[in-house]
C-alpha cells in the first residue's frame, strides 16, 4: 500500500499480534490466537480513521498495540515517522503523552476509589505538569471542555451517569495535550440518546485541539457521521479501506456489503426495497483461520483461487483499497 501523501501521523505496516491460548511441555505445541495478522493502514493528522468489523476481529487489539498497552509480535508502528512498536517501557512515557486512549467501557476505566480531581489530574502528576494551583484550573478547564461543572470534581465514579463517566474519561486522555488518540468503541456502552452528544462533542474537540482519531466501532452508521476514511477487518485481516463517501456509496468487497446492508433505515418503504446480503455460517476460529482467503466460507463468490491464495490489499480506485481475488488492482 503506497503512502499517497507526506502527511501522515500514525502508520501501521504488517501488524502482528497473536496470543498464546495452549502450551505443550517445555513450551513445544504452543497454540496461538491470531488476533490481528499482517494489519497495515495510515493516518492522517487531523483526520479520523474508522475501523470497524464483528466483535472479534481484532480491531479492539490494534488500537492497543497502537497505544502499546500490548507488546505487538511483530511488524512496525510509527508515530511523527518514528518506529514506536519495539520501544521498551521505560521509554514510552512521552510517547503516551501524545498518544492516548478513550476506553469502552466508561465505568470500568475510571478508579471508584478516586474523585474526579484525582482521576483527570493523575496524568499531570505523573508528567509534571504544573504546580497544585495550575493543576487545579487545568482540571476545571477541561471539565468545562466536556460539559461538566467545576463542583463535579469532589465527586467520586458511581455518582454520575454512564454519559457523564465517558466525559470524565475523555477528560482525563486531553489532561496530557495529545496529539492522537484511540477511541475504542466509546459510545457502545451508552444510551442511544447521549450516543449523538458524545460524538458531537469529540468532533468540537478534534476542531479545537487539532486532535487525530483512530475510531474503533461496530456502529456503522456512526462510524460514517464521524469519518473520514474507514477500513473494514475481518477475523485478524483489513479488507477494505476508504474514504467514508466511497465505501457507503460504492463498497467492494462482499463482506463490506454485507455489513452495510444490515444497517437499519427509520423508513418501512426503503426497508421493503433494499436488498440485504444475509451471511451463512460462523466466524471461524483465529486460533486456525480458513488457508486462502479468510472470508471465504462464508461468501457465495468464492473461488479456487480463494482457498488457495491469500488475497492482497490492493488499490482499485484512488485511495480505495480491497483485498478481494474478484478485483483488480488500478496499478
Amino acid at each position: 500500500m503506497e503512502e499517497k501523501t507526506k502527511d501522515i501521523l500514525v502508520e501501521v505496516k504488517n501488524l502482528k499480534k497473536y496470543f498464546s491460548v495452549k502450551k505443550g511441555f517445555f513450551g513445544k505445541n504452543t497454540v496461538y490466537t491470531k488476533a490481528v495478522d499482517d494489519v497495515s493502514f495510515y493516518i492522517r493528522k487531523g483526520e479520523t480513521f474508522g475501523l470497524v468489523g464483528e466483535s472479534g476481529c481484532g480491531k479492539t487489539t490494534t488500537g492497543r498495540c497502537i497505544t502499546r498497552l500490548y507488546d505487538i509480535t511483530s511488524g512496525e508502528i510509527y508515530f511523527r515517522g518514528k518506529e514506536i512498536g519495539r520501544v521498551k517501557e521505560r521509554s514510552l512515557k512521552n510517547i503516551r503523552k501524545e498518544i492516548q486512549m478513550i476506553f469502552q467501557d466508561p465505568y470500568a476505566s475510571l478508579n471508584s476509589r478516586m474523585t474526579v480531581r484525582d482521576i483527570i489530574g493523575e496524568p499531570l502528576d505523573i508528567h509534571n505538569i504544573g504546580n497544585e494551583s495550575e493543576r487545579q484550573e487545568i482540571i476545571y478547564e477541561l471539565l468545562n471542555k466536556v460539559g461538566l461543572k467545576k463542583e463535579h470534581s469532589n465527586r467520586f465514579p458511581h455518582e454520575f451517569s454512564g454519559g457523564q463517566r465517558q466525559r470524565i474519561g475523555i477528560a482525563r486522555a486531553l489532561a496530557v495535550e495529545p496529539s492522537f488518540i484511540v477511541c475504542d468503541e466509546p459510545i457502545s456502552a451508552l444510551d442511544v440518546s447521549i450516543q449523538a452528544q458524545v460524538v458531537n462533542m469529540l468532533e468540537d474537540l478534534q476542531k479545537d485541539m487539532g486532535l487525530t482519531y483512530l475510531f474503533i466501532a461496530h456502529d456503522l452508521s456512526m462510524v460514517k457521521h464521524i469519518s473520514d476514511r474507514i477500513g473494514v477487518m475481518y477475523l485478524g485481516k483489513i479488507v477494505e479501506i476508504a474514504s467514508s463517501k466511497e465505501l457507503y456509496n460504492k463498497p467492494k468487497h462482499p463482506y463490506t456489503k454485507a455489513l452495510l446492508s444490515a444497517i437499519p433505515i427509520p423508513d418501512p418503504d426503503v426497508t421493503e426495497k433494499r436488498q440485504t446480503v444475509v451471511l451463512e455460517g460462523e466466524v471461524p476460529s483465529p486460533i486456525n483461520p480458513p488457508a486462502g482467503c479468510r472470508f471465504r466460507t462464508r461468501c457465495k463468490y468464492a473461488m479456487d483461487i480463494c482457498k488457495e491464495k491469500e488475497p492482497k490489499l490492493n488499490d482499485v480506485d484512488e485511495e480505495h483499497f480491497v483485498a478481494c481475488h474478484l478485483l483488480k488492482s488500478s496499478s
